[in-house]
C-alpha cells in the first residue's frame, strides 16, 4: 500500500523513512505545495514524491504529521471514505479535548476514515531512525477501532522493523499514548526470546 503524508515536518519526514524503509512509495504533502519539498523527496530517494495535500490524502494509508493546532485546517475538505489514516500527532494542551483523546477528535475530522494512532509515542529522530538495536527491534504502538485497518499499519511497521503493540481501541489505547499518557515519550526495545 502506498502512503500519503501530510506534514513535511520533522515528524513527516521520519513516517516517510519508515515507510520507504517498509519498501512503500510515498507521497509528501505540506500547505506550501509540492515545489517547497523538491529538495526533501530529492534526499529520501527512490521511491518519494511530492504533491498536493490533496493527492496526498488520495493514498491507501495517509499520515497526519502536522502540529496538533493545524490539524483541522490539514484535513478539511478532503475525502476520507475508508481511507486508513494514521493519528501520529500529539496535543501538547489535551485540556481542550474536552475529556476526548486526540485520535478521537481526529476521526471526528475525518468522517469514514479508519482512523489508527501510532508514531506519536517516539520522538521523531528515533522513530525515523532504524529500529534495530542492540539486537533487538525497537517497539512502535498503534490503536483503533478498525482491525483491518490495524493490520494494515501493523504491516507497515513491522516491514519497516519495528515490533508492533496493538492496544486496543482508540478511546482506552489513545488514551495511553497520548501526552499524559502511560505509553508518551516510552523507547522500548524487544530483544530476541532466548532458546
Amino acid at each position: 500500500m502506498d502512503v500519503g503524508i501530510i506534514g513535511a515536518g520533522r515528524l513527516g519526514q521520519a513516517m516517510a523513512r519508515t515507510a520507504l524503509r517498509a519498501g512503500r512509495q510515498i507521497m509528501m504533502a505540506n500547505s506550501r505545495g509540492p515545489e517547497s519539498l523538491a529538495s526533501l523527496v530529492s534526499t529520501l530517494g527512490e521511491g518519494a514524491s511530492a504533491g498536493t495535500v490533496d493527492e496526498a490524502a488520495g493514498a491507501d494509508i495517509v499520515v497526519i504529521a502536522v502540529p496538533w493546532p493545524r490539524v483541522g485546517e490539514a484535513v478539511e475538505g478532503l475525502r476520507w471514505e475508508g481511507r486508513i489514516v494514521i493519528d501520529a500527532t500529539n496535543d501538547f494542551d489535551p485540556s481542550d479535548l474536552n475529556g476526548w483523546t486526540s485520535s478521537q477528535v481526529l476521526a471526528d475530522l475525518v468522517p469514514g476514515a479508519r482512523v489508527v494512532k501510532a508514531a506519536n509515542t517516539l520522538g521523531a529522530a528515533v522513530l525515523g531512525a532504524d529500529p534495530h538495536e542492540g539486537g533487538g527491534r525497537r517497539v512502535i504502538f498503534l490503536s483503533g477501532d478498525d482491525a483491518e485497518a490495524k493490520s494494515e499499519v501493523t504491516a507497515l511497521f513491522e516491514d519497516a522493523g519495528f515490533v508492533a503493540i496493538d492496544l486496543g481501541g482508540l478511546v482506552t489505547g489513545g488514551a495511553m499514548q497520548q501526552l499524559g499518557g502511560p505509553l508518551a515519550g516510552v523507547n522500548l526495545i524487544q530483544l530476541p526470546q532466548a532458546t
